[in-house]
């Protein structure tokens, strides 16, 4: 989905402070608090760029080549180090490469039917291959922290609504590791999301009305999130760092904050002890929510001090600051295209 602005894809670093900005005119880097360009990488370079994905704040970048002026095939995976300005990594697939996941020590490379997994940066090796069902969207999410539970990856099983989960801790010690599955939904898988320490998984079908939060360990089910009522398509499932709230953006151009420390925040339907009405009106609510541009594809984080941050395809940048009651109010709004800076460093 292309945004006004030449955006191809947006996405959040790991401890959600950064975010790449994709677009056909290259590739972008901008800090969040306080909103700075920090990185800018033109054409010439790069090319157009469908997918980029940063390794926590550091001078390595990945990025996969898209869009209408691209300089690299899509089915080819580059690795390029901003301390030596160069392309340090080439991998070539079979296929186009649908996303990309980084870990210190891991390269993920979702392509439409497999995941491959390598050791990173050095040796470079394949791990382990896993093939999934019909996976468009390269749906797959990592537990990030170096200190994680375990090294959780999540990505969809081979029966619609399933999720598939393995610790990539296994394949690095040169075992196979079975993945276990969740039973998560009946349709099609439409979102994931890890926390940090690999403990938790959220999962939304492609009707996109509820949330389903998960035991990793246990493999059970916490808490059930009720976005709405009415169908729609999710952009992104997000965890606050500390796994104490959860964001959600649609295409009906809200975005949704719950609580899952505390779920007595979220809100419940006032008719909620009227059994008879089913589980419907027996749903958690989100605890607070805000707008942005409808319909306009967002991927939202968490920043500090209580806020969420929605990046919008049209170049918009939003910030919100919630409270426990429910109360969310706007603490900045900004075109983050033209916002620059000469310091490149993250």
């Amino acid at each position: 989905m292309s945004g006004k602005r030449g955006i191809l894809s947006l996405r959040f670093n790991q401890d959600q402070g950064c975010f790449t900005c994709c677009m056909e005119s290259g590739l972008r880097i901008y800090n969040v608090e306080p909103l700075v360009e920090k990185a800018h990488f033109e054409n010439d370079l790069m090319g157009s760029i469908a997918i980029g994905e940063m390794l926590w704040r550091s001078n390595i970048i990945a990025i996969v080549g898209g869009g209408t002026r691209p300089k690299f095939a899509d089915n080819t995976v580059l690795i390029y180090d901003d301390l030596t300005k160069k392309f340090v990594m080439e991998i070539t697939f079979t296929s186009p490469i649908k996303a990309l996941r980084l870990r210190k020590d891991k390269l993920i490379v979702a392509l439409q039917k497999e995941i491959h997994v390598f050791s990173f940066p050095l040796p470079t090796r394949r791990l382990v291959t896993l093939e999934t069902r019909d996976n468009p969207k390269g749906l797959v999410e990592v537990a990030t922290l170096a200190t994680a539970h375990k090294q959780l990856l999540a990505y969809p099983g081979h029966k619609p609504g399933s999720v598939q989960l393995v610790d990539l801790g296994a394949t690095e010690a040169g075992t196979s590791s079975t993945p276990a599955t969740l039973a998560a939904h009946q349709g099609t898988l439409a979102c994931l999301a890890v926390n940090d320490n690999g403990t938790k998984v959220a999962t939304a079908s492609e009707q996109g009305t509820l949330i389903r939060v998960w035991d990793s360990i246990r493999r059970q089910l916490l808490v059930e999130l009720r976005r709405g009522a009415d169908p729609a398509t999710l952009y992104c499932i997000t965890f606050s760092r500390d796994s104490e709230f959860l964001c959600v953006s649609s295409d009906k151009g809200t975005v949704h904050i719950f609580a899952l420390k505390d779920t007595r925040l979220n809100r419940r339907s006032t008719f909620s002890h009227m059994g008879f009405l089913g589980n419907y009106m027996e749903s958690q609510w989100a605890l607070a929510t805000f707008t942005v541009p409808p319909e306009c594809a967002c991927v939202c984080a968490f920043g500090s001090k209580s806020s969420v941050i929605a990046v919008c395809m049209d170049g918009t940048f939003h910030k919100y600051v919630f409270t426990g009651d429910g109360n969310c109010n706007r603490e900045a709004f900004d075109v983050f295209l033209d916002v620059c800076d000469d310091d490149n460093e993250f």
